[in-house]
């Protein structure tokens, strides 16, 4: 059973910094891509970032590209997501995903994506 646990999100004034984490079990985390996304209030879920499985490809949304990045740990079986230069839009309750086939291409589609964590809250105050 594939379980994905985020961590990190708060609230954090524009400018600010956080860095996501999540854990992933249940599966060869190694073969899988990973992906986030995010929703706010009202909002669709969007996607923010998504790294191949051998983290030699991703993919950045227009919106973030240039401040967050992100990365993984095959051997932690850990993906991050590092955002920098946060602004109030960026609020959401952000979602770790894992594809559900082992294509190595970074995926932002969500029905790529058959696992999903909790989501975690990040809140951006001007």
């Amino acid at each position: 059973q594939v379980q994905l646990v985020e961590s990190g999100g708060g609230l954090v004034q524009a400018g600010g910094s956080l860095r996501l984490s999540c854990a992933a079990s249940g599966r060869t985390f190694s073969s899988y891509g990973m992906a986030w996304f995010r929703q706010s209030p009202g909002k669709e879920r969007e996607p923010v970032a998504a790294i191949s499985w051998s983290g030699g490809n991703t993919y950045y949304a227009d919106s973030v590209k240039c401040r967050f990045t992100i990365s993984r740990d095959n051997a932690k079986n850990t993906v991050y997501l590092q955002m920098n230069s946060l602004r109030p839009e960026d609020t959401a309750v952000y979602y770790c995903a894992q594809r559900r086939n082992g294509l190595n291409d970074p995926s932002s589609y969500q029905y790529e994506y058959g696992y999903w964590g909790q989501g975690t809250q990040v809140t951006v105050s001007s």
